[in-house]
């Protein structure tokens, strides 16, 4: 499948491009980004080429991967959908749940699929583990995540957007998807904030079981890190790490499944219109956080 890139920022530089670049029956044909400049450095790091209209890439490729903004993506993706072109997006979808289900829409009235890349979700050890705590009988589960935006070393601190929103929508449909895959749908969410980004969030799953998530983007450096588990009759089942430089293979295997979706037809499970399900979790957190 010939497959076109959208954005030139540290993760399309680290993991979407080389990820796209060097999977088998994957052909990148090109990038194309805000600044120009940036879409010519990485497309000739990528030997493939820089594409200054999008609707000329689009118009040469059958999928479209995403690495933006989230309301940026948004707003491109219902263009590139409705263009009929398969779409690989990121999380959140947008940080609009209005925007994010005419994402939904477009994707649907087009007939093209799609996959929200949820880094955990496809990483092998990762699913492993989901595969392995089904097996039991659980009661919940917990995870903490603290991240230091503010670190001059760390490769997303000059994302405006991640500073304007903070972890619930950077970090909290990671929490969502995992917790999601190992206790089962979500139902409901309940939500207090605490200092700067702090969020604290519950969760209540249609499996009955109930979950919690700690987030931050700004921790100490000596607090950050990330740890899951889920509990139960066999004691407490922790997530193991997720392995160092998994992400471009993660995405290369939901590039991959992508495609599978688009040849079968069949949804794929990370689809957009679960991404809009995540959304609609944050955006309702989101709320009660300014409310309280």
């Amino acid at each position: 499948m010939r497959f076109g890139l959208i954005g030139t920022g540290p993760w399309a530089q680290r993991v979407h491009g080389p990820a796209l670049a060097a999977t088998p029956d994957i052909e990148l044909v090109g990038v194309w980004g805000r600044s120009e400049e940036r879409a010519a450095t990485l497309a000739t790091a990528l030997r493939t080429t820089a594409y200054t209209d999008l609707d000329a890439l689009v118009g040469d490729v059958e999928a479209v991967a995403f690495a933006v903004p989230p309301d940026v993506q948004a707003e491109l993706a219902i263009r590139v959908a409705g263009a009929g072109r398969h779409v690989l997006l990121e999380k959140p979808v947008a940080t609009d749940p209005g925007r994010a289900r005419e994402v939904r829409d477009a994707a649907a009235l087009s007939g093209v699929s799609s996959v929200v890349f949820f880094t955990d979700r496809f990483v092998e050890a990762q699913r492993s583990w989901f595969a392995e705590v089904k097996e039991h009988e659980l009661r919940g589960g917990w995870l903490r995540w603290f991240s230091d935006l503010q670190a001059a070393d760390n490769p997303f601190g000059a994302s405006p957007w991640r500073h304007e929103q903070g972890a619930l929508w950077d970090i909290g449909p990671h929490a969502i998807s995992t917790l999601t895959a190992a206790l089962g749908p979500i139902e409901t969410v309940w939500a207090t904030g605490g200092e700067r980004d702090l969020v604290i969030l519950a969760f209540t799953h249609a499996s009955g079981a109930t979950s919690t998530a700690t987030l931050s983007a700004y921790a100490p450096p000596a607090a950050v890190g990330f740890e899951a588990a889920v509990w139960g009759e066999h004691g407490v089942l922790p997530m193991p790490p997720r392995p160092e430089g998994a992400a471009v293979d993660a995405f290369r295997t939901a590039a991959r499944e992508l495609v599978a979706a688009a040849g079968s037809g069949t949804p794929h499970p990370l689809d957009v219109a679960f991404g809009v399900h995540v959304v609609e979790l944050l955006a309702d957190a989101a709320e009660q956080v300014t409310t309280r």
